[in-house]
């Protein structure tokens, strides 16, 4: 049986160009970047090189790329690396649909002490600036809203937040991770201050990714030992990772293209499938995200379906996999647990093709079938 992959928001396959460059550097490039040798010389310039690859595709310089092991420690990095260096009464407004590497992070500063506002998003995903301009008070220290939501695809309106905190003076912060790569970023036409990304979701191997911190922005380090990434990052630099994830963000990969085929799909699993209905804004989103609900289905019943058909989908965040609650996206959205749990994502990739959507349609209506004949006759049966 053949197996096709949708589900490129958790993780992306490695671009072979990629993989290639990775591959060389894991064996060619093993000096540590801080010896004044000629090994660790090669290492330090190939690390200054990628970090210049990285800044030119987000807009800033090189000096402003602090390379982190992945998004995660990207948004702890930001969220503490200001928030600690704030004495005094502090305040950090963030919105209720954020990935749990913001959420949980600012649930630690509560517990630290810390006040929190966590904005609601209206129907289809979207926070409202005002909403934002209304939660600001005088000791907020922090904001920070993810660009583009993991679960639905959804963009915010994040110049316009952004810009809200430049006049508040609040310094800004925005998750990235699933934007990066695939749209179009700039942080300077953005007007934020700290941006978070991390490389598996582009092209680039796990373990990898990067915080920008505007020059002028003060961070205190979340992890302690050596003066590395300018005192920002403690701890021996990736640089192979570094090297792939410069590389990835240098590629053509063509993300913007994938929108064809998310509609195909979109349009096909809605016209064919009744009860099926698209969760968020279908105008302000990535390329290649939809989450549909299957009224009377249970997603991760779905999700093992189409499984076992050979297709990889997802019931919400890879990272809170395994999760007993519906997703806390689809709740602040207002679905109720029912709807949330009866959601799936649809992540598209460059390698996935026409035909392979249509195949897609086809198992998802054969499952959604199934699966209400089976409880139909389980409830007939109780």
């Amino acid at each position: 049986m053949q197996h096709f992959y949708f589900d490129h928001n958790a993780a992306s396959p490695l671009a072979p160009e990629v993989l290639r460059e990775f591959g060389s550097a894991l064996a060619e490039v093993y000096g540590n970047a801080s010896s004044i040798h000629h090994f660790g010389q090669r290492a330090k310039q190939k690390l200054e090189t990628s970090r210049r690859a990285v800044a030119a595709a987000i807009g800033c310089d090189g000096a402003e790329i602090v390379f982190t092991s992945g998004g995660t420690e990207s948004d702890n990095l930001a969220v503490f690396g200001v928030m600690r260096r704030k004495p005094g009464p502090r305040h950090v407004i963030t919105t209720a649909i954020e990935h749990p590497a913001v959420l949980n992070a600012c649930d630690a500063l509560a517990r630290e002490g810390a006040a929190v506002t966590y904005l609601r998003p209206t129907s289809d995903c979207r926070i409202d600036p005002d909403d934002l301009r209304r939660a600001i008070r005088s000791e907020t220290a922090l904001i920070s809203i993810m660009h583009a939501n993991n679960e639905t695809g959804v963009l915010q309106a994040l110049e316009d937040c952004a810009a809200i905190a430049r006049e508040a003076g609040i310094p800004f912060h925005t998750d990235a991770v699933q934007t990066v790569g695939r749209v179009p970023v700039n942080v300077r036409a953005l007007g934020v201050d700290l941006l978070s990304l991390g490389g598996h979701k582009f092209g680039a191997p796990k373990g990898i990714g990067a915080l920008y911190v505007r020059k002028g922005v003060e961070i205190a380090p979340i992890l302690h030992g050596g003066h590395h990434e300018r005192d920002r990052r403690a701890g021996t630099e990736n640089v192979p990772g570094a090297i792939a994830l410069g590389h990835a963000l240098s590629g053509e990969w063509d993300w913007n293209s994938l929108a064809v085929l998310r509609d195909r799909l979109e349009s096909g699993i809605v016209g064919r499938v009744p009860g099926a209905r698209v969760n968020g804004s279908t105008v302000h989103r990535l390329p290649n995200t939809t989450n549909i609900r299957f009224d009377g289905i249970e997603g991760e019943a779905m999700v093992i379906a189409l499984d076992l058909r050979g297709f990889a989908v997802s019931s919400g965040s890879a990272c809170s996999s395994g999760a007993v609650e519906p997703s806390h996206v689809l709740l602040a959205m207002g679905l109720s647990r029912a709807e949330a749990r009866s959601s799936v994502r649809f992540s598209l990739g460059p390698g996935n093709t026409a035909e392979q959507v249509d195949k897609l349609i086809d198992a998802v209506s054969a499952s959604v079938a199934h699966l209400r004949r089976i409880s139909t006759s389980v409830v007939a049966h109780a």
